[in-house]
């Protein structure tokens, strides 16, 4: 096999080195050709079939965009159809868990059926009865499916009764589902009122002619999790929880912008306590307001700065005038001829006089300016109330040299005639032991002007009933002085032991100095007065020498002598040549001895 091999790869290369540079091209094309060709069909055909999210089309371009946005936020693959309007994902887990999420948030147009897909299976030899069995055990288990795909869901127990009906009232029986759901650790779901509503959705669509009333989904402990009507005082209580949560949001952040503003006026050690509080009004009132208005005839001009506007209160559409005028003697019949009237005796007297009355009557149809206005208050800030504390300002009272003035024995009484009203507490911290500090408050501008700050940082409307208190009380900082102090004293000392030090060490330093100068002139006049007693001993041999030389007596030297005199003559001369290391030797021989 290896021999084979070894023979093809053999003729390959010879066959390769052969051809022409146009025939390795077009071999070389060919094979990579091949390559992707067979890449693709791979591709192709290890490509997941996909299936339809529902079966029936969504053709609303408004549903469709809302329900790909909703799978996108859940990270859910889909591929859109636009021209047959189907939505395409993966395989049937994604299918149901899409479902549900669509289901929960009612995003699916009530004429797609979500559950068609299932029934489609029929059989020419199902009974009825079979066949709604079937449909039931199919429907109990997709709406099991699809419950339990969510996220917070560990298992879901489902059982749904269909209805019966029936030309009798009595006998009618209504569709039933009892769902029991066991959520995962640290799940709260079940508290959440909004996904609870999306399961029920869920289990409405899957059954025909089920209602609200006849759902009953519970938890593992038997509590009813879709009574949303005996949820009314959890919902007011978690709108009160989440309004008070809502006003310490907004007074935390209206406190932190006020006092971070203020500590970079004042410090932060000056401004510690910031108190602000929202009152808010969570009530909805809903009002009707029929207003009258003026009617504007001529606009305002905007080239001219006065006002140019003309208003009339109404404008008259028609008018009607009525004017009866009557002259005449005021004669009163009493009746038939011969036959006394019933008159009064008043009436009777004012029969022969003449009488004459106008009457006027103007009718005027005015239009005026009606707007009717319905309005509806939200919860909304009602009133804020601010209130600062800002410390004044304690000055060290410092010498000439910048160290600060500690009350002492000593000074105190210079320093009580140079400040006369030392006794004043508030002013002055005049005590024995300590540095004397002198405190400044906040000036009225000071604190006027603070005010007025604040009042702009937090929108300040006095028709609320909004109030700000700038206020100036010392802080007690009696504990933080005296740890300052002691500080300082420590840092004082600290400061004198090591000047003491260091001038010990100088001493130290002088003393070994001067030692080692008055040793090496010791050390210096010892040498000198040894190489002076060695000269003079020389210097008397070398004479006793002459002298004896002289009177011609022979001289005789010992083998010590003559020795002793070659290795002086040696070090003579090695000295001439290298003083340097001569003297080294010297003094290595001195250090030795």
């Amino acid at each position: 096999m290896n021999d084979w091999l070894k023979n093809t790869t053999a003729k390959l290369k010879s066959l390769w080195a052969a051809w022409k540079p146009v025939q390795k091209a077009i071999a070389a094309g060919i094979l990579v050709a091949v390559i992707v060709v067979l890449v693709l069909v791979f591709k192709g055909s290890s490509k997941p079939t996909t299936i339809p999210l529902f079966n029936t089309p969504i053709t609303d371009s408004n549903a469709r965009a809302d329900i790909a946005y909703r799978l996108d936020q859940e990270n859910i693959k889909y591929t859109l159809n636009e021209t047959t309007g189907l939505i395409y994902v993966d395989d049937e887990v994604t299918a149901r868990r899409a479902k549900a999420i669509l289901v929960a948030e009612d995003l699916i147009p009530n004429r797609v059926d979500v559950f068609s897909q299932m029934l489609d299976v029929t059989n020419w030899s199902t009974t009825d009865f079979e066949r709604e069995k079937n449909d039931l055990r199919r429907v109990t288990n997709q709406v099991k499916q699809h419950i339990e795909s969510l996220d917070d869901i560990a298992s879901a127990d489902v059982v749904i009764t269909p209805g019966q009906n029936s030309i009798y009232e009595s006998q009618r029986v209504p569709a039933t589902a009892s769902v029991t759901l066991r959520f995962k650790n640290g799940s709260v779901m079940e508290h959440d009122r909004k996904r609870i509503q999306g399961i029920q959705r869920l289990i409405l669509r899957s059954v025909s002619g089920l209602t609200e009333d006849n759902i009953v989904i519970s938890n593992t402990a038997g509590d009813i999790l879709n009574d949303f009507a005996g949820m009314a005082e959890i919902d007011r209580l978690s709108l009160i929880e989440r309004t008070e949560k809502f006003k310490l949001k907004l007074a935390s952040e209206k406190r932190a912008k006020v006092i971070g503003s203020l500590q970079s006026i004042y410090g932060e050690d000056r401004v510690r306590d910031l108190d602000v509080n929202v009152d808010m009004d969570t009530s909805k009132v809903s009002s009707d307001k029929t207003i009258h208005t003026p009617i504007m005839i001529t606009e305002q001009d905007p080239s001219k700065p006065y006002d140019t506007t003309e208003k009339r209160d109404y404008l008259p559409i028609s008018t009607q005038t009525v004017t009866k005028e009557w002259t005449g003697t005021g004669y009163n019949p009493e009746g038939p001829a011969g036959v006394e009237g019933q008159n009064p005796p008043v009436y009777s007297d004012m029969s022969n006089v003449i009488g004459k009355s106008t009457e006027t009557g103007v009718i005027q149809n005015n239009v005026v300016n009606v707007e009717h206005r319905t309005e509806e208050r939200m919860p909304a800030v009602d009133r804020i109330t601010v209130s600062v504390n800002i410390d004044g300002n304690w000055e060290k009272i410092t010498d000439g040299a910048g160290n600060p003035v500690f009350v002492t024995e000593k000074n105190l009484d210079a320093l009580k005639s140079q400040y006369p009203d030392w006794e004043d507490q508030v002013k002055y911290r005049f005590a024995l032991g300590h540095i004397l500090r002198i405190y400044s408050p906040l000036s009225s501008d000071e604190l006027e002007q603070t005010a007025n700050y604040l009042q702009g940082a937090i929108g300040y409307d006095a028709s609320r009933n909004y109030r700000v208190v700038v206020t100036n009380i010392k802080f007690n900082r009696q504990n933080e002085q005296d740890l300052e102090d002691a500080a300082i004293i420590r840092a004082q000392q600290t400061r004198k032991t090591i000047m003491l030090v260091l001038i010990g060490v100088v001493v130290i330093l002088i003393a070994f100095i001067v030692f080692r100068m008055i040793s090496r002139e010791l050390e210096r006049r010892r040498r000198l007065r040894e190489e002076e007693l060695l000269r003079r001993q020389q210097a008397e041999r070398e004479k006793a020498l002459w002298d004896a030389k002289q009177e011609g007596m022979e001289v005789t030297m010992s083998v010590e002598e003559r020795k002793r005199a070659e290795l002086q003559e040696n070090a003579i001369a090695m000295a001439k040549e290298h003083p340097e290391d001569v003297a080294m030797l010297i003094r290595t021989w001195m250090m030795e001895e």
